[in-house]
């Protein structure tokens, strides 16, 4: 295992005025594909008067729709999975009589680095594992993985998941899910169906939806957790046209077919232009695609020069490419080739 480095700032994708300020492109040219949320969204159906008047008192409507939708018992909706994220350090001090300092918690090296800030902020101590997940588990720990992993690509099968729970209930341990890109993934390899005591799912809505902007995620789990995450939120968590549309897209499997073969039209379309402008080590889902490189930190300004808004990983070894839409990839192709020429 690799002892927790230094806590850097986080940056995330999305920040196109920022990022835009730096360069001499106009704002209104930049192609962003910072972000691996998909380029297609969910239309928006037309949404009563009634829901915008009153407060988001019944959610029953989406909960059922995502009990179907992702195969559990218990759906506890959120604003997003970052809440949880944050929330998560507490409620394991709450099932716990030892000090945050003497919890070890188990991360991967390289991945989504909100969750590393939580439970670093929280004083607990980080170790991290590389692309095995971790074997020897300490009594009350908690082991986070994200499946699959962003931005490695790396997907964990389910059976390792599986005995990975089962080594983290023989230690009283939490073992947390981050699936927030598992929805294009064929086969699913979610762990939802062997859900145990121990464990906890977090599900994001709007990568796969297209619709990041409603800001809706949802935490799988057990009765237990259930209820002591859902005492924690409070009430109107997610606003009523956002629970409105939110229940309508995961009741529509047709758009959802849809979206996944449309998905892998587009990641296929990028990963032929990439590997034709030398970006031959890719790794990724339908979501995204990240190549690894020799000089990525140099080749990032270089698209950036072009109006290109990618994602340079935190370790600065690769780029991140969401996937574009059909007339992205043409802009994408054109800058791309007075690039490479």
């Amino acid at each position: 295992m690799l002892k927790a480095k230094n806590a850097q700032p986080l940056v995330h994708g999305g920040q196109l005025t920022k990022v835009a300020s730096q360069y001499d492109f106009p704002l209104s040219e930049w192609l962003d594909l910072s972000t691996g949320i998909a380029p297609f969204s969910y239309p928006i159906p037309e949404i009563p008067l009634s829901i915008w008047q009153n407060l988001p008192s019944d959610q029953q409507a989406l909960i059922n729709a995502a009990k179907h939708y992702y195969q559990s018992d218990y759906c506890l909706v959120s604003n997003g999975s970052q809440p949880v994220i944050e929330l998560l350090p507490a409620l394991w001090l709450e099932k716990n009589t030892l000090p945050a300092s003497q919890i070890t918690v188990y991360l991967p090296q390289v991945g989504y680095k909100e969750h590393q800030k939580a439970w670093q902020l929280a004083g607990f101590e980080l170790s991290f594992y590389q692309d095995a997940l971790p074997q020897h588990i300490k009594a009350n720990s908690v082991v986070v993985v994200i499946n699959p992993n962003n931005p490695s690509g790396k997907l964990y099968e389910l059976n390792a998941l599986i005995e990975l729970q089962q080594r983290c209930q023989l230690q009283g341990a939490l073992l947390v899910v981050d699936e927030a890109f598992i929805d294009v993934i064929a086969p699913s390899q979610s762990i939802i169906a062997n859900l145990a005591e121990n464990t906890l799912v977090l599900r994001s809505f709007g990568k796969f939806f297209g619709l990041a902007g409603i800001r809706i995620g949802f935490v799988c789990c057990q009765q237990a957790w259930y209820q002591q995450i859902k005492a924690q939120c409070g009430p109107w968590q997610v606003n009523g046209p956002a629970l409105f549309i939110a229940e309508k897209a995961l009741l529509d499997t047709q758009w959802q077919q849809q979206q996944r073969a449309k998905l892998v039209q587009q990641q296929q379309q990028l990963s032929e232009l990439l590997s034709s402008c030398g970006f031959e080590q890719q790794v990724g889902c339908s979501l995204f695609i990240t190549c690894y490189c020799d000089h990525a930190a140099e080749r990032y300004q270089t698209l950036c020069q072009h109006g290109i808004y990618v994602r340079l990983t935190d370790e600065q070894d690769a780029l991140r490419f969401g996937i574009p839409n059909t007339e992205q990839i043409k802009i994408l192709k054109e800058r791309l080739t007075k690039i490479f020429s």
